[in-house]
């Protein structure tokens, strides 16, 4: 879809590498020492019941949180001392976040294309509506499309700057089965081609099950499992992820988490 990012050596420092960072509010713990990494190509899904602590993390990712404690790497970058550098090669999108209604496809794309300060906007613009099949679109108001057609402009947009990694936070979860199904190709696609690193949020265990290298299981602010999501309930003596998730959610105490 895109140019190929230059392939990492075995010396390369991993996409992302969270290092037990924490987050509160008002003196409640929202995020307790987590710790992840996700390599480039790899695609891993952080998975937990809502108030586990995922978008707190994400936000501490994306630097809309500064961590009370802990450091993030992004690709051997410290978030916290070369912030323009390291989010310079991140990108996020998710289903609530629906890029503005009112422009075409193309003023959406070359908008973003100059906040991010792409050398040469227009011509990268036109490269993501050929890749993306939406030429015949690029002139039509976002709000008039159908919700695959938004799908494929937002994932166009998250790739406007070549990132080493994305953020999709339930990127699905507003889409019918059949338009969930090719964004979930064009979303490996990328991984296995481009070589882009993917942390993934989903509640939908089947999906998380045909797309992820690895999960991480969160509760209460804390990782507590994690593998490949196509034997991690057998590991733990589920039938299925989302009987393991259920039960993770329900008895987050037999887990060691702390009321």
């Amino acid at each position: 879809m895109t140019a190929p990012i230059t392939a990492r050596t075995d010396t390369a420092p991993p996409a992302l590498d969270v290092r037990d960072i924490a987050k509160g509010y008002a003196g409640k713990a929202a995020v307790r020492g987590i710790s992840l990494r996700v390599e480039a190509g790899e695609i891993v899904g952080l998975l937990g019941p809502n108030g586990a602590g995922k978008t707190t993390t994400i936000n501490m990712i994306l630097g809309l949180l500064a961590p009370d404690s802990g450091q993030v790497l992004i690709s051997g970058l410290d978030l916290a001392r070369q912030r323009a550098a390291a989010l310079a090669m991140v990108n996020f999108q998710a289903s609530y976040a629906p890029l503005p209604g009112n422009l075409t496809v193309r003023q959406n794309l070359l908008f973003f294309a100059r906040l991010y300060a792409l050398a040469q906007p227009a011509r990268r613009v036109g490269e993501l509506l050929e890749s993306f099949k939406l030429t015949a679109l690029a002139c039509t108001r976002c709000g008039l499309l159908s919700s695959g057609e938004q799908a494929r402009v937002a994932l166009a947009k998250t790739l406007l700057n070549r990132p080493r990694l994305l953020l999709l936070d339930e990127p699905t979860s507003s889409l019918d089965p059949a338009t969930a199904d090719d964004l979930r190709r064009m979303i490996r696609d990328l991984a296995a081609r481009n070589g882009c690193a993917v942390l993934w949020t989903s509640h939908n265990m089947l999906e998380v099950e045909q797309v992820c290298d690895r999960v991480l299981l969160l509760a209460r602010g804390r990782v507590l499992l994690q593998g490949d999501p196509r034997r991690l309930a057998a590991e733990h003596g589920d039938a299925s992820l989302e009987d393991l998730f259920i039960r993770i959610a329900r008895e987050p105490l037999a887990h060691g988490v702390d009321a």
